[in-house]
């Protein structure tokens, strides 16, 4: 069994999954996370942006979400985690996926009429418009906030990688 750290942490994974998948999108992962990125995911085909666009993701997780009006506040990036998110000069859209995940496992998912659900909700936010930390910091921690209508569903996820300008 994993321990609860890498549990989460799996779960916030295959959380993203599972929504690629229902969107019709792919995924994929590098060989070696070198440079912050948890997950690929693009839309195959031509689109009106052009072949295949695609975003980068981080992904984190969060059992204790703190919220503050109407702003998830997440406080787990390290200086290295957000420059590797923030700024304008990525060939490939880059985003931070935060997953509000329970804190007992037990909790992940429930099996209901018709359906298997996943708990509880993941939020998306670009850095894009950050300027990185000058001194990179691995051990300092940041806080950002995302918006709680910034929610990651199905069509937001459909949406951020068919609308990602390059």
């Amino acid at each position: 069994m994993l321990d609860s750290h890498h549990h989460q942490g799996k779960f916030g994974h295959d959380y993203i999954r599972v929504l690629a998948s229902a969107a019709g999108l792919v995924w994929s992962t590098d060989d070696l996370d070198v440079d912050g990125v948890d997950l690929t995911i693009k839309q195959p085909g031509r689109t009106k942006y052009g072949h295949s666009p695609q975003i980068e993701v981080q992904i984190k997780t969060v059992s204790r979400p703190k919220y503050r009006q109407g702003q998830l506040i997440f406080g787990g990036l390290s200086h290295t985690q957000f420059n590797q998110l923030a700024g304008i000069d990525f060939a490939v859209p880059r985003y931070l996926f935060a997953v509000h995940v329970p804190a007992v496992a037990d909790l992940f998912t429930d099996s209901v009429t018709g359906g298997l659900m996943l708990r509880h909700t993941g939020y998306f936010l670009s850095l894009r418009d950050r300027a990185r930390f000058a001194v990179d910091n691995p051990k300092r921690k940041v806080s950002v906030s995302i918006p709680v209508s910034n929610v990651l569903d199905v069509e937001a996820l459909a949406t951020l990688v068919a609308g990602s300008p390059r």
